[in-house]
């Protein structure tokens, strides 16, 4: 089967595979795995922060950020496009008792002028606006990149009013590989910064979040409160590591493979619309009130698995594990599919 559910149904590579056993390792608990502090290090510095904390997940990187900017009853203003809203169980509530203004703009865009309406006024009556969160690539947007200019204003705006701005980057080497941002200038404009290694990159796991000392600090009390510290974990990092000086250029080959599987369901007679593909995921709204699970299943028919992303749209991502061999036949059955 052709798996285009997600990036992160990838297998690390055999050079990934050498680099893990060769890691050496300690016990990240107490911040002495050599393996993982290289790559916490490393991030820091690439991207203008001071610490970095690696974590099981993304949506924990994500969790374990909120929980340290907000307190209980404080507000989160976030997109409603966004995976920590629609895909993170409920955390926000669930983790650190905070409530949730939900904007709304094109694709998951954050513009300053949204964040600023959504503010509350310093009134009891009112939940404490605490923080701002900001999706790139926003998934549910189809994969979109956020304007740099729009993020940089954005930025400005929240820390205008007091209000940490924290990236949701799950898919920000994405992003960075599409504009060509430089990683340092890109990541000042956030407090804090969760890193997916998993997606995109193509390792087993992993997460690192990125903020001031005093943040990560904190950060790390609250990973170790939420079952999150881990022992020799160096064998992952050594994973991520791999990948950021591996896999980063690469993400174009995903980009392209993406982008020529829009162009065909564009003119698909049996799609309404495709959203406008910027990087690696493809999301196609059926025509006539067709369901979801009926191209989904005619996919399996043909060897390819995708994924349903609401009642009439379906979602493909390319990886690390999806070659032209496999676009071919990927082509192929949505051209005979009606």
């Amino acid at each position: 089967m052709i798996d285009l559910r997600s990036d992160t149904v990838t297998r690390p590579t055999e050079a990934m595979l050498k680099a893990m056993m060769a890691a050496p390792t300690g016990d990240d608990v107490y911040a002495e795995d050599p393996t993982v502090n290289r790559l916490q290090a490393e991030l820091a510095e690439r991207f203008g922060h001071e610490a970095g904390l690696f974590c099981p997940s993304g949506t924990m990187a994500n969790q374990i950020a909120i929980n340290v900017h907000v307190a209980p009853g404080d507000e989160v203003i976030c997109h409603r496009l966004s995976h920590i809203y629609n895909y993170e169980g409920g955390g926000i509530a669930r983790n650190s008792g905070a409530s949730v203004r939900l904007v709304d703009a094109p694709r998951g865009a954050m513009p300053a002028d949204v964040i600023q309406a959504e503010v509350n006024p310093a009134d009891s009556h009112f939940a404490r606006t605490a923080l701002v969160c900001v999706e790139d690539t926003v998934n549910k947007g189809g994969g979109a990149v956020q304007s740099l200019e729009m993020l940089a204003a954005g930025s400005d705006a929240s820390r205008a009013v007091g209000l940490p701005f924290h990236l949701d980057g799950a898919r920000a080497w994405n992003a960075l590989r599409t504009t060509g941002q430089d990683w340092g200038r890109y990541g000042q404009m956030f407090d804090s910064i969760s890193l997916c290694l998993s997606k995109g990159l193509g390792t087993p796991a992993g997460s690192v979040l990125l903020g001031n000392r005093d943040f990560i600090e904190e950060a790390h009390r609250t990973r170790k409160v939420m079952g999150g510290g881990m022992r020799q974990v160096g064998i992952l990092a050594a994973a991520g590591l791999h990948a950021i000086e591996h896999h980063f250029d690469r993400l174009e080959e995903d980009h392209r493979r993406a982008a020529r599987i829009g162009q065909l369901l564009s003119d698909h007679p049996s799609i309404a619309q495709v959203a406008p593909v910027e990087t690696n995921i493809v999301i196609a709204q059926l025509s006539n009130g067709r369901s979801a699970s009926e191209l989904v299943e005619a996919q399996r028919q043909e060897g390819v698995l995708c994924s349903a992303f609401g009642p009439d749209k379906v979602r493909w991502v390319t990886h690390l594990d999806f070659g032209d061999g496999d676009l071919s036949r990927v082509l192929q059955a949505l051209e005979t599919w009606r």
